[in-house]
Parts: structure tokens; C-alpha cells; sequence
């Protein structure tokens, strides 16, 4: 038997997360697997899916209907937080990036980009071939 105490326990997290039972889609589909007469006879398995979020889950793990639909809600919970605090984390690291972005460089690393720019230049010029119009740069 499941506990009012899970129950409550659950309720109070989908409120936290402002999750509402209207928004889940269920259905009951037959499992597979060990269970015997009572998995071929009875559709155990819950299949739940949060349409807001286009979430869904498969959950067959108890052979009683009342436990599977309390994990798969305990599942779908578990990946709803799960994605949330991705997103908040991908909008903090763009955030973090667009600050560097914009942040101004100090004169010493501007002083080094400037050395390295010559020193490129420098490499490329003792590359080229020496032609007739290099020539008279040095007579």
C-alpha cells in the first residue's frame, strides 16, 4: 500500500515545481517481463507524459497499477527539475560568456597581442622570395 506520507511528499514537490495534475496525459499499457498471469492479464505499465514540457515516461517496474503511476510521477518530476536547472545553468554560462565578451582588455595583453602581430609579420616577411623590386630596397 502506498503511504499518504509518499503521497504528500509528491504533492508537495508538484506544487514546488508548479506541476498540476491536469497537465499530465496517462495511459495503461500491458507489460513485459517477469510478473506471470498478472502482467499478461492487466495493463500495469503507466506511460505519463507533462504536455507542457513534452516529457514523457515509461514505468513497469511494480506489477501493481497504484506504485507504477506513483514512480512514473516521481520520475517525470525528477527529469522536469532536471531540465530547469539546465536551462538555468545554460543561461548563466551565456550570460558569463556575453560579460567576457564585452570586457575590456588590460594594456598588457594588448601590448602582447601587439607583439605577436609584429613578430607574425616579422616571420612573414622572411618568407617571401626576393625579387627584383626587393632588391633595390637594399642598394
Amino acid at each position: 500500500m502506498l503511504e499518504t506520507r509518499k503521497e504528500n511528499e509528491l504533492k508537495r514537490r508538484m506544487h514546488q515545481l508548479g506541476v498540476y495534475e491536469k497537465d499530465f496525459k496517462e495511459a495503461f499499457v500491458r507489460s513485459s517481463g517477469p510478473g506471470g498471469q498478472n502482467v499478461n492479464k492487466t495493463s500495469t505499465c503507466v506511460v505519463l507524459r507533462h504536455i507542457p514540457t513534452g516529457i514523457q515516461v515509461k514505468c513497469q517496474e511494480e506489477r501493481s497499477q497504484r506504485l507504477n503511476r506513483h514512480l512514473a510521477r516521481r520520475l517525470i518530476l525528477d527529469k522536469i527539475e532536471q531540465q530547469r536547472k539546465t536551462e538555468r545553468l545554460r543561461a548563466i554560462q551565456q550570460r558569463e560568456k556575453q560579460r567576457r565578451q564585452r570586457r575590456k582588455r588590460t594594456t598588457a595583453l594588448k601590448e602582447e597581442i601587439l607583439e605577436q602581430k609584429h613578430h607574425r609579420s616579422a616571420r612573414k616577411v622572411s618568407r617571401r622570395k626576393i625579387g627584383i623590386m626587393d632588391l633595390d630596397r637594399y642598394e
